[in-house]
């Protein structure tokens, strides 16, 4: 995932091929990265439940080792380097390039969220500033967020520092739901991997209709300061929030008792693929 300054990413893309036969062309795979209207706009009071409405000052995400593959084979490339971006940026922003593959399909593809290290170079709208505060923190992600609601105005800065593998990643391409990636000879396949800012605020860990809520986030403010800290939610359980403030279930996840516990366990889920698509999302 490394974009180097001045340089090509090829200088730094350890790329492995399966075969060194080109009867079947060479192509590319390009990966972006994206934030949707969510983080580079706003979350509308009209996709909220409860009726707040949610604007990020900065949402950064850490990326490593993307991966293109065959099931179980060894990778056919990888980007084993990470990049930093904010997602506040603007549209798709390039990750990096992968040249001259074999032209066929690798049902593989899978990539990393985790903390930023020394050797993380900076991606579009990431600045020096902001990767010396996720070594600071060793965070994996991080958001500085503004939620209002009438009158009610909330502010946070939350750092998570989990690492997750999103692995067997499938997306629609061409119309298709398509594992990993279809190589064509001569041609491009660009792979967004989609950062999803609404996540941070569903009230159940796997149903698929699960809500976005924020209500219990901002009561969790009990010194009504305006701010909400990650340990102002470690005093709020989930077995204390009422029933028509959503269900904050956790399926089968174990040992997440309160709402920090619970808010850090989604921002494992906060990564996709081709927009919509889904990837296995493991504490790896």
């Amino acid at each position: 995932m490394q974009r180097i300054l001045g340089g090509t990413l090829a200088a730094v893309m350890t790329v492995t091929c399966a075969s060194t036969s080109d009867s079947s062309g060479r192509g590319t795979v390009t990966f972006t990265t994206y934030g949707e209207d969510f983080i580079e706009q706003q979350i509308p009071a009209s996709a909220v439940e409860d009726g707040w409405t949610i604007r990020y000052e900065r949402f950064l995400v850490t990326f490593h080792d993307i991966s293109v593959a065959d099931g179980d084979s060894p990778p056919i490339a990888t980007l084993p380097t990470s990049k930093l971006f904010n997602q506040k940026a603007p549209g798709d922003k390039k990750i990096a390039d992968f040249p001259s593959l074999p032209a066929k399909s690798f049902d593989r593809v899978s990539y990393r969220i985790a903390p930023t290290v020394v050797a993380t170079t900076l991606g579009e709208g990431a600045s020096e500033a902001d990767k010396q505060l996720m070594l600071s923190g060793g965070y994996a992600v991080y958001v500085e967020a503004t939620a209002t609601k009438g009158a009610q105005r909330k502010q946070y800065k939350w750092g998570f520092k989990l690492t997750t593998l999103y692995d067997r990643c499938k997306g629609e391409l061409a119309g298709k739901e398509t594992d990993g990636t279809v190589i064509t000879n001569g041609g491009t396949d660009t792979i967004q991997l989609t950062t999803h800012g609404d996540h941070l605020y569903y009230d159940d860990l796997q149903a698929k209709e699960a809500k976005v809520r924020f209500d219990t986030i901002a009561s969790a403010d009990v010194n009504n300061d305006g701010t909400i800290t990650l340990e102002e939610l470690s005093t709020v359980k989930l077995a204390s929030i009422p029933a028509n403030r959503g269900p904050y279930g956790t399926g089968s996840a174990a040992g997440i008792n309160d709402l920090r516990q619970f808010v850090e366990a989604l921002s494992r889920t906060i990564g996709h693929f081709r927009g919509e698509g889904e990837c296995l999302a493991s504490a790896k």
